[in-house]
Parts: C-alpha cells; sequence; structure tokens
C-alpha cells in the first residue's frame, strides 16, 4: 500500500510514518515547515519528503491519504483529495486499524511530560527484554527512532489530547483503547481547540470510560483537575503516586518518591511505604522524578519487576529537545527544551536552578503554540522565568499580541527581541564562561540553537589563549 501523509513533519505524524514504513508500506509525505530533528529520522527512514503542499503530489493517487491535524480545509492537497474522492483518514485512526487492534496499549497522557513518560516507559520495557512497539513524540537517546512496530503484544504510546483531523474533532488517545492509562497532569491547554479546562476534562474522561476493568489508571494524588474528570467514574482500578521530601509526601499515594536532592538526580521509591531501590540519574526536576515514577508503576503493571525497573531508570539516557545539552563552549552550556506552557517553563527552570545553584542561567524563550499565539496564557509568562537570572524573549511572526507587557511585568531583568541574529549577538556578548543558556520552543526558533553554538565557537576561537571545549549533539 502506498501511504502518502500530509504533515508528516509533525511529531505524532512522523513516528506514524516510521510505523507504516516498517509495516511493509510504502510511505511518503509532505509539510510545509520541514526541520530537524524529525526531517532527519524520516530520511534515514528512506521516506520521500515533499516541501509544501502542491496537489501534484497526489498524482498517481496513493491508496490511502492520513492527514494530519494541522490541515484545514483550503489546503491545496486537502481540496484536491475532497474534489475527486480520494480516499483518506486521520493518522489515530489509521493506527489503531492497522497496529492497535492486538496489542496491550500503555498510554502515557496529560498537559506536560507525555513525551519524556512515554519515552520512559519504552526504555523500562526494553530494558527488560519485553521488545516493546512505542510512538513518541520525539526522538529518545536510548532509541534510534521515536516509533517502532516492536516483537511483543506490548505498545506504549504517547496519548495526545489535541483533535484528531479537520473532520474528527474527538481527542487522538481516544483511538488507542489503552489497557494501561497514564494521566500524568492536567491543565488548560490547547485555546485554539478547547473553550475551557472543563471541555478538556471531559475528553480524558472518555478515554478513562474505554480503559477495561482488568487494566490500570495512573496518576498522581496533586492534581485537582483529574481528580475532578475520575469523579465523573472510573470502572478500572485506580493507582496514585507522590512526589516529595519526606514531608511533603501524601500518605494516601501507593506510591512515592522520596527525594533525597533537591534537584531530582536521585530519590528513593517507596511502596506503601516501603522501600523499594533508589534511583540515581542524569535526569532534574521534581517533573522528572514524577514522570519516572509514572513509568516504573506503569511497567510495573506489565511484569517489570521494580528492582529491575530502578535499574532501568538509572540508565535512562533521555530525549531529544527535554533539556538536552547541545553544546559547551568555554564552560557556556547551551540546552534545547521543548516547553511551551508557563508550568512547562517553570519546571524546567527549577530543575536546572536546583542543579546549578548559584550559577547564571538565561532563558530564552519562543511563545509559539497556537495557545500562546492567542495569548490565553500571557498573564502567567513573566512568573514562569522566575527562576532565570535574565530571560530574552523572542517575539515570532503571527503573534497577535505584543510581549511587552510580560517584558514590564517581569520579576528578572528581561529584554524582547524580533531578530534571532541580534538575540546571539546579545547573548554572546553578554554570556559569561559559566554560564547556562536554555532555549525553550517547541519549534526550529530559525535554528538558533546550532547558530548559537557555531558563534560561541568562533568567538572564544579567535581569543587568545581561550581554551574552546566544544560538544554537539545536533
Amino acid at each position: 500500500m502506498h501511504v502518502h501523509i500530509l504533515g508528516i513533519c509533525g511529531t505524532f505524524m512522523g513516528s506514524l510514518a516510521v510505523l507504516a514504513k516498517e509495516l511493509g508500506h510504502r510511505v511518503t509525505g509532505a509539510d510545509a515547515n520541514v526541520y530537524p530533528p524529525m526531517s532527519t529520522q524520516l530520511e534515514q527512514q528512506g521516506i520521500e519528503l515533499i516541501e509544501g503542499y502542491d496537489p501534484a503530489q497526489l498524482d498517481p493517487a496513493p491508496d490511502m491519504i492520513v492527514v494530519g491535524n494541522a490541515m484545514t480545509r483550503g489546503n491545496p492537497c486537502v481540496e484536491y483529495m475532497l474534489d475527486r474522492g480520494l480516499p483518506y483518514t486521520s493518522g489515530p485512526q489509521w493506527l489503531s486499524e492497522h497496529l492497535l487492534q492486538e496489542k496491550w496499549v500503555l498510554a502515557v497522557s496529560g498537559t506536560h511530560g507525555k513525551t519524556t513518560t512515554a519515552t520512559m516507559l519504552a526504555w523500562l520495557l526494553e530494558y527488560a527484554d519485553m521488545e516493546p512497539g512505542f510512538l513518541i513524540g520525539g526522538v529518545p537517546h536510548n532509541f534510534d527512532r521515536s516509533a517502532r512496530v516492536g516483537g511483543s503484544p506490548f505498545f506504549v504510546i504517547e496519548a495526545d489530547e489535541y483533535d484528531t483531523a479537520f473532520f474528527d474533532k474527538r481527542s487522538k488517545f481516544v483511538h488507542y483503547k489503552p489497557r494501561t492509562l497514564i494521566l500524568n497532569n492536567l491543565e488548560f491547554d490547547h485555546g485554539d481547540i478547547f473553550d475551557d479546562l472543563k471541555a478538556i476534562q471531559r475528553q480524558f474522561h472518555h478515554v478513562v470510560r474505554i480503559v477495561p476493568g482488568n487494566g490500570q489508571v495512573i496518576m498522581p494524588t496533586d492534581q485537582p483537575a483529574l481528580d475532578e474528570v475520575i469523579e465523573q467514574g472510573c470502572w478500572t482500578p485506580l493507582v496514585k503516586t507522590s512526589v516529595g521530601k519526606s514531608d511533603e509526601l501524601d500518605a494516601a499515594a501507593e506510591w512515592q518518591a522520596r527525594l533525597i536532592k533537591d534537584d531530582g538526580s536521585e530519590f528513593e521509591v517507596l511502596h506503601n511505604g516501603e522501600l523499594q531501590g533508589t534511583v540515581r540519574w542524569t535526569m532534574t526536576g521534581r517533573h522528572s522524578v514524577n514522570n519516572g515514577l509514572m513509568a516504573l508503576v506503569a511497567a510495573r503493571n506489565v511484569g517489570v519487576q521494580v528492582p529491575h525497573g530502578i535499574e532501568g531508570l538509572c540508565n535512562f539516557g533521555g530525549i531529544k529537545r527535554r533539556m538536552e545539552l547541545i553544546a559547551e563552549v568555554n564552560g557556556i552550556r547551551v540546552y534545547d527544551d521543548f516547553a511551551h506552557h508557563p508550568t512547562a517553563i517553570e519546571t524546567t527552570l527549577e530543575g536546572i536552578r536546583a542543579q546549578v545553584g548559584d550559577e547564571k542561567v538565561v532563558a530564552v524563550i519562543e511563545p509559539r503554540s497556537n495557545t500562546m499565539r492567542m495569548g490565553m496564557h500571557r498573564k502567567n509568562l513573566a512568573e514562569s522565568a522566575r527562576q532565570a537570572d535574565e530571560v530574552h524573549w523572542y517575539q515570532p511572526a503571527g503573534l497577535d499580541w505584543s510581549l511587552q507587557d510580560v517584558i514590564d511585568a517581569s520579576p528578572v531583568p528581561a529584554t524582547l527581541q524580533r531578530s534571532t541574529d541580534e538575540m546571539i549577538a546579545d547573548l554572546l556578548a553578554n554570556t559569561a564562561p559559566g554560564s547556562h543558556i536554555v532555549i525553550m520552543s517547541n519549534g526550529g526558533f530559525e535554528g538558533i540553537h546550532q547558530r548559537l553554538a557555531t558563534a560561541l565557537r568562533q568567538h572564544y576561537s579567535s581569543l587568545p589563549g581561550t581554551l574552546t571545549d566544544g560538544r554537539t549533539d545536533i
């Protein structure tokens, strides 16, 4: 079968393309913006990429067109497809029909941490030699791709609440029919498709309704929005978790992560108050500890022994674009992070602050998501970056409101810039060795990560007697 994917460089659709290729289909695809790491992964898999939506790409017609949820009426390929009655479906529906029917699906949902938690969970099953299949909205370091069919009944999927397609407004995750469901957290997001938090909660309850009675639902105790979802009805065993120092842990939680180090790099795992083992890893931040604990509990649900799971977490390699150290030049460290919501920005910066202490932290932020563009988080943005020593806000094209109010309300020194060239020059002139630059965006950000790393190397290599210690994973 020839499968052609519209919107192929999206994190979900790109991973779907990898699965379709592995299943033996001929896979091609198109996107308006083709950029790493997804474009690189697709090219390595031998998948033909087309930039833009010229309808000529649909002649001759593929056997099936898989339409990404970024596609809308008016798109030239969409209009051509509809006018000629070509066969089409959504990504989640195609996945459900062609792969998930016979699988034990472990789904990871929530406003934050889906990609990281799903990657951790897939890794724990892999570490236990269970050969899981998976679809993850990112590129993990412990695997060479973001998706694979796997060699066992177990399939881990990042379960997004975003809508399925322009012709199917249900959340993606209702198509997956999970047997093990992680509910990581829940806040208002995706203001372009949801009117309010209750609308999102309704979708979350739709997926809770279809988890079988012999499955498992896993969630933290400190999420009132999720509590309200469960109060609408739950027909599946519910397991609760808690993270914190000894005096912060919720005694009602069956599973607990007790912090040994404030930065989250070391913690104890307890089950009903009994110590199970200690995790020492390279991840930082309480949010990372929460993600790890959720993955550990879910892995146990399908047979991974807890001591082995703890050992697996200690060997977890992280994921691209999740506080990924991409360069270190003359003592200046540059990180790439996907944060695109005030809470994600806050937890990311809290994590690195706990790790580096008083060393300088510089935040570089592009508010790029659809909800950000609509200004729905604007009141919380200034405070979200308070753990940084200084913040560089980027006003991207298409942002319909000015970030100046965020600058004015900032509790730390902040600047507003509309040019990434000027931003790089500013960072180069004002960032000293020993600093940590955290770049946050859910898009390509005009390649600022690579460009800044290159500029730093050129700058320090040109200074007499200056040692340049460069490393990049991009």
